[in-house]
């Protein structure tokens, strides 16, 4: 400490100070008395001066912290630009894995980790069938350890070309059928040896080898009507998720062409949205196709033309299903891309199925021909049946029935023979009425049947396999049906 010395005016005696002495002594400030009587004060600063040049220094940190501040503002800004252009590049990303689907020949990671998803997929539809059935057999063990083993497959394969992609796919559809089999063993309903040898001679051709009929060799073949009506339903078969593996797309239906053209009679189709409006459609060659999600035909269906309700069907070639402006039945020629529609004046846009919205007309085909369904204010919300002329894609002839539209799940033809469906329960479905086209006479049913999901939205047999295909909230599921003979 440095000490300052002040000298206080001799005239300033202790006696006259304001201040007494003893109080001034604290600190850094002490006083005294000098030799002749005068009052002496001691005041100790500090070693250095003040700090000023700290002071400069923090002023400078304190510039560059705002100036930092600054131009972190204005790359926040920058930021959000460069944001956009990100999200506008996934964007085009999108397109690309889009249009990727409908190219053989390009393949990327992303093919893998598809097949990943199936895969858990897969392995979940062997559990929930598992758990369904209530049962354990060897086959399942097989089926989980063919799905461990193909997951390390796949992992594998990942850095290699992509031909080694082209044949996984096609294991992936041989395990598929596997799974159809295993589902098909399960059931208590199999299907009898005459049906089995039938369908054999049809493969073949083996009716003009031996120059007589089919009904020599079976009394009971797929494609005719030869039986008094359904009998039961089997267990559902799940085959796997949509083609655009989007568990959104709840609304949509799959199929085979109901009267196919020769050399399609192995087509598939399919058509699913988010929401009841049809906007992309695509054939698949044959249920490998199917199930590898290999489209040879992606078709989008025209501005003006979008579809509503998913009851569509295909028959003969041609996309039948339901526009909303004019309310009316539509026709897409799937071979010419060419569009008509027909107004049917009674139907009534009002009237729809209990699982979905704008099921005003519902589509169907069986051994007898080309069916529409709908009701009207005229039938009080009663479903009726409509016989549909494709070639002048008239009505011939309408049936009225007592079952009302909107307490049905959904409807479908067999034979000429109508069958409404309801819910039981969130698991089961019931055919709960008939209506007999030939004979005008009705049925009161009972015949349930398990969902793989609670809701479905499109429902429809056809005749050349004789079973039942549903779009069940974005599952592809099937049915086999047997009939009572006569």
């Amino acid at each position: 400490m440095l000490p300052i010395l002040l000298l206080l005016l001799p005239a300033l005696s202790p006696a006259s100070a304001w201040i007494p002495v003893e109080d001034w002594e604290s600190g850094n400030v002490t006083a005294s008395v000098g030799e002749w009587g005068q009052c002496v004060c001691h005041v100790y600063l500090p070693d250095t001066t003040f700090p000023a040049d700290r002071v400069e220094h923090m002023q400078l940190v304190s510039k560059d912290m705002i100036l930092e501040v600054e131009i972190q503002m204005n790359k926040m800004v920058t930021y959000e630009g460069k944001l956009e252009v990100h999200l506008k590049e996934l964007s085009e990303l999108t397109k690309r894995v889009v249009m990727l689907e409908t190219s053989a020949d390009s393949y990327i990671k992303l093919d893998f980790e598809l097949l990943r998803i199936e895969l858990r997929e897969f392995e979940a539809l062997v559990t929930h069938l598992k758990d369904s059935l209530n049962s354990s057999s060897p086959m399942f063990d097989s089926l989980y350890t063919e799905i461990r083993n193909m997951t390390l497959i796949v992992n594998q394969l990942e850095s290699f070309d992509k031909s080694n992609l082209e044949v996984i796919r096609i294991e992936f559809a041989k395990l598929q059928r596997k799974l159809e089999e295993c589902q098909t063993e399960q059931e208590l309903i199999k299907p009898d040896i005459g049906k089995k040898a039938c369908r054999k001679f049809l493969d073949y051709g083996l009716k003009i080898r031996y120059r007589q009929p089919l009904s020599t060799f079976c009394s009971f073949c797929p494609g005719n009507c030869n039986h008094t009506g359904i009998m039961n339903i089997s267990r559902p078969v799940v085959i796997q998720m949509n083609a655009d593996l989007n568990a959104g797309y709840a609304y949509g239906g799959w199929g085979k062409d109901s009267k196919p053209q020769r050399g399609s009679e192995s087509m598939y189709w399919y058509g699913a949205y988010e929401s009841t409006n049809l906007r992309k459609f695509y054939l698949y060659s044959n249920y490998d196709k199917l199930l590898g999600r290999s489209a040879f035909k992606s078709i989008s269906i025209a501005s003006g033309w979008i579809g509503t309700g998913n009851n569509y069907i295909v028959y003969n070639n041609a996309l039948y299903y339901q526009i909303n402006s004019p309310f009316s039945m539509a026709k897409l020629n799937l071979t010419t891309s060419s569009y008509g529609h027909r107004v049917i004046p009674a139907a009534s846009s009002r009237f729809s199925y209990s699982y979905s919205a704008n099921q005003n007309l519902d589509f169907a085909a069986d051994e007898k021909g080309l069916w529409v369904m709908y009701a009207s204010d005229q039938s009080k919300g009663k479903i009726v049946i409509a016989k549909i002329d494709p070639k002048s894609f008239g009505i011939e002839d309408e049936w009225n029935t007592n079952a009302f539209k909107q307490l049905a799940g959904n409807a479908f033809m067999v034979c000429g023979v109508m069958y409404v469906t309801r819910s039981v329960d969130l698991t089961t479905e019931e055919i709960y009425y008939a209506f007999d086209t030939r004979t005008n006479e009705e049925k009161h049913l009972s015949i349930p049947f398990p969902k793989f999901k609670d809701k479905y939205s499109n429902l429809d047999y056809n005749p050349t396999d004789q079973k039942l295909y549903m779009y069940n909230n974005g599952f592809y599921v099937s049915y086999n049906v047997k009939f009572n003979k006569e």
